[in-house]
């Protein structure tokens, strides 16, 4: 699968953190901080300027965090629901909307499940495209989660994330490409076997990347040693991206090694961080005294959506001429 847009295009999108360099990320996580410290200052940054968000899978965080963020620096949002629309009913192509939509808008963000259907999006968009979600990636939730880290730990380079559970997923393979990136220790622990382990493009790309920054990365079936010293826990839902119900009960047994529990935080560092993108199922993929415990930062995590939301928009607006300054 190839992930990168057409090589004569300069029109900068976000698709995946593959294709963002490590100075690229950094930018991103200190306009959010920015943001975040000082909003008054960017009130009115985006005024006149129309977001179009689409939606072929719903979320209440994505939602929410880019609507209000458009609206808070001056601009506009509109949702656009693919099961209401000729795209949905495959009655119009992706280039045809898109091509229409860029006429209209000044950015798109997109919400979809094909990563395939995203990459068309961009190769068909001259206004920046904004991956929210596919089944392969989910790159600003990782940029938010980065965020966040850095506002509790006051740095990334040196630091150890673990993560736990079904990592043959959107979060995995973004930090995948993002952490050894930006020098942290990756350890993911996970059931043996390709349907839960990550994607061959991703393990390569984060296995190259530990090697040029000199950190460590490894896929491990251990869930102690995965925790054992790490400075950020981090689990995800076992049940993403339209899993059949019917196989909530067996991949309930088939993770519930990899549940985060007190006990397995206890193998992290004292002062560690949890982290879950959410939603979360308390007794699923972490008990309840993890989640809401006082290592949780869970909904820090949340909010930050919203401030790293904001910063891209105005990135990638900037980059693209829309705006200036």
């Amino acid at each position: 699968m190839r992930l990168l847009i057409d090589k004569d295009t300069t029109m900068r999108h976000l698709l995946t953190l593959e294709d963002w360099t490590k100075e690229q990320i950094a930018e991103a996580i200190a306009a959010a901080r920015a943001i975040k410290a000082d909003p008054g200052a960017y009130a009115d940054i985006l005024r006149r300027k129309t977001l179009c968000m689409i939606f072929e899978k719903p979320s209440l965080r994505t939602r929410l965090s880019f609507e209000a963020g458009m609206n808070q620096m001056g601009g506009h949002a509109i949702y656009y629901d693919t099961s209401t629309s000729p795209l949905g009913a495959g009655k119009e192509t992706i280039a045809d909307t898109v091509r229409t939509m860029c006429r209209y808008v000044d950015i798109i963000m997109a919400r979809l499940f094909k990563h395939e259907d995203i990459l068309e999006m961009a190769r068909h968009a001259t206004v920046p495209v904004i991956n929210a979600l596919t089944n392969f990636s989910h790159p600003g939730q990782i940029l938010a989660d980065l965020q966040t880290i850095e506002e509790h730990k006051g740095r990334l380079a040196g630091l150890k994330l673990a993560y736990f559970g079904d990592s043959f997923n959107n979060v995995t393979h973004s930090l995948l490409f993002a952490c050894p990136k930006m020098g942290l220790h990756l350890s993911v622990a996970c059931p043996p076997g390709e349907a839960y382990e990550p994607d061959p493009r991703a393990f390569a790309a984060a296995r190259a990347d530990a090697e040029r920054n000199g950190v460590t990365f490894q896929v491990t079936h251990d869930a102690a040693a995965a925790a054992r010293d790490a400075d950020v826990v981090y689990t995800d839902s076992w049940m993403s991206y339209h899993i059949p119900k019917d196989q909530a009960e067996e991949r309930a047994a088939l993770f519930a090694p990899y549940r985060v529990t007190a006990d397995l935080m206890r193998q992290a560092k004292p002062d560690a961080i949890f982290l879950n993108c959410l939603p979360a199922v308390r007794g699923m993929e972490q008990t309840a005294d993890v989640i809401d415990g006082p290592q949780s930062v869970v909904f820090d995590e949340a909010e930050n959506r919203m401030h790293m939301h904001k910063a891209l928009m105005l990135i990638l607006l900037r980059e693209a001429g829309t705006i200036s300054g």
